[in-house]
């Protein structure tokens, strides 16, 4: 075998690029068939396994728009129309049909006045608007909803969300109306995890600060020092924490913040204000810290990445790692293009030129949409059910350019995530606290069931692999006390009889159920994909490896090959260096050395030595391989 130089080729790296994208479909239809055959469970004993149907996101906005062959009781616009004596019984209908969609869509629902639901215009004409718009909000109001008109089209007493026709003979009055229930209580509030990376010096902290705070920068920095956690990130105006903040949005689409000029609401006021809430994860963007981002990437288990970039700088530095992690992860992808007031035309068209050009790329495979007006803005937001869809909004935070454009879509955006409340309880722990007079404190994300206060538990595993039993004594949720969280909610439980030093992130809280201990495991076999590496990956080579909130040095103890090398796909077994971890099958990984080297899914939890991956290289080494120490036998702890 040639000599291979330290530097990548850059056909070795396009090879890895354009890998990233099948793979990371390949993991999502995993992951699909996972959640499948939990729901289905014990039904398919016996039965021939049908192969899966190749599914698309695309196409769920077509089952959403009820385009069946069986005839509702009563078409849509008579319900929306009706005033004869039969109205009260279509009003009725009307309000089981909203109660469906506000249920689907977890606490809120798009309603398109004027169009049926297979597309087609209704034909309203102004009187008809008006009769369809107070049924649509008597119906909402019955079921203790708002309605907020987005965006109007041919309506004449609406002149601020009306947008032009279509064309010439288009006369109808049509409308887009956020219909969101007020949350009977403060854990129904709608909630949505949304990651923030990008280089250094693109914006992150000034932008969150200027969203949350709804003050303007003054240019010098002045909107982000609320969001630092620590006093040299304030001195220096880096950001080398996960920092957290909130948005609170009421039920008619208005941001909850404080009439007294200066004052910043607590998330407190914020949580028992609010009908939806956007959780931002503020990451660092300087590559010393990317340890720090890969962790806050994964562990917050994010329904979207917004990707910053500097207009004066363009996609540098760690900015096309950042979007390579989040199109790992299959994390819907938001771009701001930040300093514009400070950008001259021509840097800011070879930023948007380069911008454009990574996304079309094969590795990533999007559709990038520029967000230039109300009606933009409104389409894309509830068409972002597509991955393939990525919206570029270009913003000032000293000059407010187009701000409200990013209030308006964050406002709208749809709940994203798969989350099983009806599976066994799992909760991934990305933070520990000591808090006096309560004790140790545990946060992070519940990924599937539902817990609640005093439930017993098991939290673990230590470094022995073993899980230590303790009790929930209180949950809190945004700062809040809550009596129940379930599956796709952050949260913090405090736990009793744990000490602070014995829990750590990375480590799960599981159900405690008699005769059933949970297994941590040592060593697991992964299907990879090699993103870029600058020579060959064999057995012995080591790296940082992350599943979910577990970050840990891993070693490669057998391939199923002699060795692999950019964009090469191959099954293979890791080896925990320090302690066991609990995994699932079909849990992401990625895997870095100084930068990502590589990404691949879960698929069997141990490994035997004495069934190797690459049964042809184990007989050609048997003179070797007992010595070189780097296999070690695979059982689970605990």
């Amino acid at each position: 075998m040639s000599a291979r130089t330290g530097k990548h080729i850059p056909h070795d790296r396009r090879k890895g690029e354009s890998a990233l994208g099948e793979f990371a479909d390949y993991v999502e239809q995993q992951q699909k068939l996972r959640r499948q055959s939990r729901s289905n469970g014990a039904a398919a004993n016996g039965s021939v396994k049908a192969a899966p149907a190749e599914e698309h996101d695309e196409l769920d906005i077509i089952e959403s728009l009820g385009l069946s062959d069986t005839i509702s009781p009563v078409r849509l616009k008579q319900a929306l129309l009706d005033q004869s004596t039969d109205a009260d019984n279509t009003l009725s209908q009307l309000t089981d049909l909203l109660r469906a969609r506000i249920k689907e869509g977890h606490g809120e629902t798009l309603f398109e006045l004027g169009v049926e639901d297979n597309g087609e215009s209704m034909g309203f004409s102004q009187d008809d608007w008006v009769v369809a718009s107070a049924r649509l909000q008597k119906a909402a109001s019955s079921l203790n909803a708002d309605c907020q008109t987005l965006m109007t089209r041919n309506v004449v007493n609406d002149p601020e969300t009306t947008v032009p026709r279509n064309n010439e003979k288009d006369a109808a009055a049509t409308g887009k109306i956020m219909i969101r229930q007020k949350p009977a209580t403060v854990e129904d509030v709608i909630e949505t995890r949304i990651a923030v990376v990008g280089n250094v010096d693109a914006g992150k902290s000034t932008m969150l600060g200027v969203l949350v705070g709804g003050h303007l920068d003054d240019g010098r920095g002045k909107a982000r020092v609320n969001l630092f956690r620590h006093k040299h990130e304030v001195e220096s105006g880096r950001t080398s924490s996960v920092g957290m903040e909130i948005l609170g949005f009421d039920t008619r689409g208005h941001i909850v913040a404080s009439n007294v000029p200066g004052r910043k609401l607590s998330w407190e006021e914020i949580g028992n204000r609010s009908a939806k809430v956007i959780s931002f994860s503020d990451l660092a963007g300087h590559e010393r810290y990317l340890r720090t981002t890969v962790f806050g990437l994964l562990s917050s288990s994010p329904n979207y990445c917004l990707l910053m970039v500097a207009a004066n700088n363009g996609v540098i530095g760690m900015s096309k790692e950042h979007l390579g992690i989040a199109l790992a992860l299959n994390v819907p992808v938001l771009v701001v293009i930040t300093k514009i007031d400070i950008c001259p035309p021509q840097i800011l068209q070879q930023t948007i030129k380069q911008l454009t050009s990574i996304l079309k790329s094969p590795g990533a495979r999007k559709i990038p949409i520029f967000i230039k007006d109300k009606e933009e803005c409104v389409n894309t937001a509830t068409q972002f059910v597509s991955q393939r869809i990525c919206p570029i909004f270009q913003v000032s935070n000293v000059t407010g350019e187009s701000l409200d454009l990013v209030r308006t879509f964050l406002n709208i955006l749809p709940q994203h995530g798969h989350y099983d409340t009806e599976a066994s309880f799992e909760f991934h722990i990305n933070d520990t606290f000591s808090v006096p007079f309560v004790g140790t404190v545990v946060s992070g994300v519940v990924k599937s069931g539902v817990v609640h206060e005093g439930d017993a538990v098991l939290i673990g595993p230590d470094s022995l692999g073993q899980f230590a039993s303790t009790t929930i004594r209180t949950i809190e949720r945004k700062r809040i006390p809550v009596p129940v969280c379930s599956a796709g909610q952050s949260a913090s439980f405090a736990v009793r009889k744990i000490r602070r030093k014995d829990v750590r992130k990375g480590m799960v809280v599981l159900p405690k159920i008699e005769g059933q201990p949970p297994k941590s495991y040592r060593d697991f076999v992964a299907e990879v994909l090699i993103l870029s590496h600058a020579t060959t990956i064999k057995i012995k080579y080591q790296a940082m490896l992350h599943v979910g909130p577990v970050s840990q040095t891993c070693s490669i103890v057998d391939i199923d090959r002699d060795f692999v090398r950019t964009g090469d796909r191959a099954s293979v077994a890791f080896h925990f260096i320090q302690r066991p971890e609990y995994l699932a099958v079909g849990d992401r990984l990625l895997f870095r050395e100084g930068r990502t080297k590589g990404l691949g899914i879960v698929k069997q939890l141990g490994y035997d030595p004495k069934h190797p991956l690459n049964p042809s290289a184990a007989t050609e080494g048997d003179a070797i391989r007992p010595s070189d120490g780097a296999t070690t036998v695979a059982s689970p702890s605990g």
